[in-house]
This record gives structure tokens, C-alpha cells and sequence, in this order.
């Protein structure tokens, strides 16, 4: 191990266990093709517009008595 990467590891492990874990969640987006960040801005920008279609009136709406009567149907 580098000296610089011990470095690293002892100034990571000082840090509170939710800068941890964001640190490990943006090494983790390093390796990836597609950084988890943007797949996130990706969903956040597709629940936006559906909730904008729904406050249109563009998106038909059932009542909860319907779905769970066809998840238990389909459950069957």
C-alpha cells in the first residue's frame, strides 16, 4: 500500500460514519459508466414530471380498494 493511499485511509476513517459512507458512494460513482449521481437526477427528473402530469389531470388515477382487489387477483 502507497504511503499516500495510508494517508487516505487514516483521514477517511476519522471522518463521521455518514461522511464514510458518502465517501464510499462517490468512489463507488468513480467506477462506474454511469455515476449513481446522475442516475439519480435522472429518476428525481422523472418523478417531477410524472407528478406534474398527475397535477394536470394527465394521468388517470385508481382508488386503492381497485388496486389491491387486482393485487390480490393477481396474487392468486
Amino acid at each position: 500500500m502507497s504511503d499516500m493511499l495510508k494517508e487516505l485511509e487514516a483521514q477517511a476513517r476519522s471522518l463521521s460514519p455518514e461522511e464514510r459512507a458518502r465517501l464510499a458512494e462517490l468512489l463507488l460513482e468513480s467506477l462506474l459508466d454511469a455515476p449513481i449521481a446522475e442516475i439519480e437526477r435522472a429518476w428525481e427528473r422523472e418523478i417531477e414530471e410524472r407528478a406534474a402530469a398527475y397535477e394536470r389531470g394527465e394521468l388517470p388515477t385508481f382508488s386503492a380498494e381497485s388496486v389491491f382487489a387486482e393485487a390480490r387477483r393477481l396474487a392468486r
